[in-house]
């Protein structure tokens, strides 16, 4: 599939690709470019290419070959075949399209197109979401004229690197970064507790094992002041609800909602992964959260991702060991005893938070160009 970007304004290249960890910041910067009287091109993989509804009308879509380096040398070497033919695309399009800039929102779909950019010595940023540089955006540092971060401290950055990086915040979507302007609604002791639960991609299924139970083992009065709003896996919908309903705890569950912002806004307290995504959209938004890392990544980008957050006193974390009923319901209790501890901690994620991230790195793609 490809389309082409209309004749006025200076033409930028955005490259990424894969999960919408990567894809919602790059649409957030595209919406922001457009805004300013740019044009913007798209070059994703397959994976990519579902979520280009989120990017302007107009935008210019390049879909080529990429994918992850598996594990094994059948893995690997399918996934370097994959980036080599993507690299081949992407090279064509740059230099039919000849952008004034190209940015990357690392992964491995990302290199293909920053990698040509870079060859063809066309202007490179590069965005990294989490607290660590990622295998991708590492690769592709060296060369690139500004490398944006969404956290302070960045963990794999050379000191020559270190130069070239500003901290720009991690872009969100349009409707979360209006929830800035809705304060937080602080719980009263005896009034309703509304708890967001957000499985996240990935392992959502401790959430639906863990919160259930600690929440059913509340006294009485205090199970009759929740209201629960749980995103589960399909496959756990069932048994989580039949906890739910035998406890006497109102709930709505769903694998997913159109209207994660209105939820977001009525939360109390979030219980979550720590992605990259979900941490810019709670601090965005000025919500405190128990974040439950997701452990198996080796750089353990999650725990330094929430590290940040619980270093501002904007959350708190439990580490998936320690991620029990008993340990939860301990911190539920508190603070429905003592809600001003939340509210606390949401004024301190806000102001943790970039809400504004899009149109900083907009404003960084400007400087580029015109330097």
């Amino acid at each position: 599939m490809e389309t082409h970007p209309p004749e006025s304004g200076s033409l930028v290249l955005i490259s990424s690709g894969g999960t919408g960890g990567h894809m919602t910041p790059a649409a957030a910067l595209a919406h922001d470019l457009v805004s300013r009287g740019n044009r913007v091109a798209l070059v994703t993989d397959g994976r990519g290419s579902n979520y280009t509804q989120m990017f302007p009308e107009k935008t210019s879509v390049h879909v080529i070959r990429a994918g992850t380096i598996g594990g094994g040398p059948a893995g690997k070497l399918k996934g370097a075949l994959n980036l080599a033919g993507g690299f081949v695309q992407a090279w064509g399009v740059t230099g039919r399209l000849r952008p004034s800039l190209v940015v990357g929102f690392g992964g491995y779909p990302s290199v293909p197109g920053v990698l040509a950019a870079q060859l063809r010595k066309i202007p490179t940023i590069i965005h990294e979401q989490n607290a660590v540089l990622g295998k991708a955006n590492l690769f592709l540092a060296a060369r690139a004229e500004r490398i944006a971060l969404s956290f302070p401290d960045m963990t794999g950055l050379d000191k020559a690197e270190c130069l070239r990086a500003v901290i720009t915040g991690n872009p969100v979507r349009s409707e979360i970064a209006a929830l800035q302007e809705v304060p937080y609604n602080p719980a009263q002791e005896d009034g309703v507790f509304n708890i967001l639960v957000m499985g996240g991609s990935l392992g959502a299924s401790v959430f639906a094992k863990i919160v259930p139970e600690a929440l059913a083992r509340l006294k009485n009065e205090d199970k009759s002041r929740l209201n629960v709003v749980q995103q589960c896996r399909e496959a756990d919908i069932e048994s989580a609800r039949k906890q739910y309903e035998e406890a006497g705890i109102k709930a709505d569950l769903a694998a997913f909602y159109n209207d994660m912002a209105l939820k977001l806004s009525q939360a109390h307290l979030v219980i979550c992964r720590s992605g990259a995504s979900t941490v810019a959209e709670l601090t965005a938004s000025g919500r405190p959260a128990i974040y439950v890392p997701y452990p198996h990544h080796k750089d353990q980008q999650q725990k330094k991702n929430a590290q940040h957050v619980v270093d501002s006193g904007g959350a708190w974390m439990m580490t998936e060991d320690v991620f029990t009923p008993k340990a939860l319901l301990a911190k539920i209790e508190g603070f429905l005893l003592n809600p001003g501890e939340l509210s606390d901690a949401a004024q301190k994620a806000g102001t943790f938070g970039k809400p504004d991230a899009a149109r900083r790195l907009g404003n960084l793609v400007t400087a580029v160009m015109t330097a």
